[in-house]
């Protein structure tokens, strides 16, 4: 469970929601998410306080505003399906702005927008506490199944090493006047594609057998054991909590 470095969303800070174990945020946002999930479209007032709550999360976590919403950009291809949906969807028009569009698809959009959203935001706050070493060993101790943690972990340590090599594969073209500028050229880029797929497989198997001659027999030991105190685990889960409350109010009006 090596991948020591930091991702690039990763805040370093001294703050209580930093100081969880990985494994207690991990089940707070899930747990958040299904909620807002499930809650009525119709209850817009419940969507707005789940903003109150995740911008409360993010204070305590020392998360300026201006970084939270300009990783939500990342988000901008759904908010242009949502934009779409009331102008293709089918059933009852309204008359807006002098636009013909539909109402369901208008709910349908604000659906979209208002989980999404929170749901995205949410994420955005778990990446930005919590670094990818302790996710990892948050998964881990959430008993998600160990191949796909083991997935992860190579996915995370390789991901820069590949990317690397595509790197240096472009330098290498381009210091030999290649230019690609058009559909003549695609074969060449499949060509370089091809040749990193393999050099990346021959790199697996050369891992692989590293691993095998130091004693893997399939799992990947555990080093670092995380536990969560009752303390921590009823802090981490006030927000989904509070999140549940506001739902079942949103259900009963």
């Amino acid at each position: 469970m090596g991948a020591g470095h930091a991702h690039r969303l990763y805040r370093h800070a001294d703050s209580p929601v930093h100081a969880l174990p990985p494994h207690t945020k991990l089940a707070a946002t899930l747990a958040f998410v299904v909620v807002v999930v499930s809650t009525p479209r119709e209850a817009m007032w419940a969507f707005a306080l789940y903003a109150v709550l995740l911008a409360l999360v993010a204070r305590q976590a020392r998360v300026p505003a201006g970084v939270l919403l300009r990783r939500l950009l990342i988000e901008i291809p759904f908010v242009a399906f949502a934009v779409l949906m009331p102008f293709v969807a089918e059933g009852e028009r309204v008359d807006v702005f002098g636009l013909s569009l539909s109402v369901d698809g208008l709910w349908g959009a604000w659906n979209v927008l208002a989980k999404g959203t929170l749901g995205v935001a949410a994420s955005v706050l778990l990446a930005s506490t919590t670094g990818l070493r302790e996710l990892l060993l948050g998964l881990q101790r959430l008993k998600l199944p160990p191949l796909l943690v083991q997935i992860a972990s190579f996915m995370i340590r390789y991901g820069d090493v590949i990317t690397d090599e595509m790197r240096r594969m472009r330098i290498a073209r381009e210091s030999r006047g290649f230019e690609a500028s058009g559909v003549r050229h695609w074969g060449v880029l499949a060509k370089s594609a091809g040749a990193l797929f393999i050099r990346s497989y021959e790199r697996g198997e050369r891992v692989h057998l590293a691993m095998v001659s130091r004693g893997y027999a399939g799992s990947m030991p555990v080093i670092d054991e995380v536990t969560a105190s009752r303390a921590q685990w009823s802090y981490a889960l006030a927000l989904p909590f509070a999140a549940l409350a506001v739902c079942l109010l949103g259900w009963t009006l």
